[in-house]
């Protein structure tokens, strides 16, 4: 069976967490575009495209940002499956007619989310779930005919829109990026939050938190039946 080839959007100015994070999770050939840096794919073949977390706010006046935004408009109108994550999940909703602003809080840590309904995404993930978040800003207008798929007292966690989810958490996050990401916010949130994060960081909470992950193969397989009707194959590769 052919591997799928994803689009990886990596606005994560060099953190290389994020590369390594996708990676692991995503069965898929990622081919990786340092959108920080102005540089984007030339075209629209892909199996599916991922938009991933970055320190940057979709807002910012920052001349990469314009470019990333309309690209993953234009792949979404070719119905190209995209999944956004945090930073990326807040592109996808701009680029969808969604608007986005910042928080007057920050939500950050093992948090508590709910999913509604019975979306493909969600698939295999308890109702009320686990997953590390780390975020100033957030959707506080979907998209037009776009649905809410997971919420909780922050705001928008995820919403989809034809082939195209934005989840604002975390699912590709393991123990050392969770430590990282907070140590990084003591200047922001200040050192007894901090420490707070850092002490939940534990093994039992990454183990609750991995049930998100299922997330990856649910996207993975929707990025391969979209292909199989596109071609009218399951693209077995049978032995002569």
């Amino acid at each position: 069976m052919t591997r799928l080839r994803f689009a990886l959007l990596n606005a994560a100015h060099e953190d290389a967490n994020t590369a390594r994070n996708f990676r692991r999770e995503l069965d898929a050939d990622l081919a990786e575009f340092d959108v920080n840096g102005g540089h984007l794919p030339d075209h629209f073949d892909w199996d599916g495209v991922v938009v991933t977390g970055s320190r940057s706010s979709v807002y910012w006046d920052e001349e990469w940002i314009p470019p990333l935004v309309e690209w993953t408009a234009a792949a979404a109108e070719r119905d190209l499956p995209i999944l956004g994550v945090c930073y990326g999940h807040q592109v996808l909703a701009e680029a969808l007619g969604g608007r986005v602003s910042g928080m007057d809080d920050f939500e950050i840590g093992y948090n508590g989310i709910e999913h509604l309904g019975d979306d493909d995404l969600f698939a295999g993930i308890d109702e009320e779930f686990t997953a590390f978040t780390t975020h100033g800003d957030a959707v506080v207008e979907l998209p037009p005919d776009a649905t809410l798929l997971a919420r909780n007292e922050f705001g928008v966690h995820a919403f989809r829109k034809g082939n195209a989810w934005g989840v604002q958490f975390h699912p590709e996050y393991d123990q050392e990026t969770a430590r990282e990401v907070a140590e990084g916010k003591r200047e922001r949130i200040g050192d007894g939050k901090v420490d707070e994060v850092l002490a939940d960081i534990t093994p039992e909470n990454y183990d609750a938190a991995c049930e998100a992950k299922t997330l990856f193969e649910n996207f993975t397989a929707h990025a391969r039946r979209v292909r199989e009707d596109s071609t009218g194959s399951d693209d077995t590769e049978v032995e002569a």
